[in-house]
This record gives C-alpha cells, structure tokens and sequence, in this order.
C-alpha cells in the first residue's frame, strides 16, 4: 500500500503527482495495451471486478478518448475495449513519470539493489496472482520494471 501511496509518487486520491491518468486509467490501459482488445467480462475475469465497476472505468475512459468499442474482432457477440492512439500515448507518458519518480526514490541505491528490488516486487505480485488465480501478461522485462 505504501508504495502506491507514497507522497513522493503521489499527490494523493490515486494520482501521481503531475500525472495524466488516474490510477485506474492506468491499470486498465495497461491490461488493455498487453492483452489487446477486451470486453468487460473478460476485464472484469482480469481484475476481479464487477460489470457496474468497470461500466464506470471504461465510460470514463472512452469519455477521455483513452479507449474505444470496437466489434469483437474474433467474431463474439461483445463489443470490445480498445486503447486509442491517445490512450497510448498518455499511458507512456504516465509510466515515463512513475519511472522518473521511482529514479529519484532510488537514486542513491546500487544498481544491483535495485535489480534486486524489482525482481523480488516481480515475485510478489506473480504470488499473489497465482494464490488469485489471475495472472496477466507482462512486457519483456525493462532496465526499471514498473
């Protein structure tokens, strides 16, 4: 909770200090941009989520430009969420800041404590999704994972 919350990442209410997405935006982005286009069952399946919850994420979201509703495009019933070219780039611009806050908490740190922290936060987070039974993908692993 404290790294979420933490005053030098955040100004608070779940937003980063100088950010352009709301925690929220962010996470279904991201899902969005690593699985591709989804519906709000297979969001709410991701997140453990419900439909009304996720109905209020991705209106704000589509209101924002952020996302789209597209037709399935493997042919289902359910219309899909797709992330736009402005919800790329917003979301890059997010995780450029989160990344640039995280590089001024660990400035003084050596890189291997570094490397250290982030596979341990990596083994953590794949724990508890395991234990939840919902694991998502990830991208190749960065200099900083986020």
């Amino acid at each position: 909770m404290l790294l979420s919350r933490y005053m030098h990442l955040h100004k608070g209410k779940g937003t980063r200090a100088g950010s352009v997405l709301d925690r929220s935006a962010y996470i279904l982005l991201s899902r969005i941009r690593m699985q591709g286009p989804m519906s709000i069952g297979q969001l709410g399946d991701a997140f453990g989520l419900d439909a009304s919850t996720l109905n209020r994420q991705t209106a704000a979201a589509k209101r924002a430009g952020l996302v789209e509703r597209i037709p399935d495009p493997d042919g289902g019933m359910a219309r899909k969420f797709r992330i736009t070219a402005e919800g790329e780039r917003r979301l890059d611009e997010e995780r450029t800041g989160i990344v640039a806050s995280l590089d001024r908490i660990m400035a003084d740190w050596p890189e291997r404590d570094i490397t250290a922290f982030a596979d341990y936060l990596q083994r953590f987070n794949a724990g508890i999704e395991q234990i939840h039974g919902m694991p998502w993908p990830r991208p190749e692993p960065a200099e900083h994972p986020v």
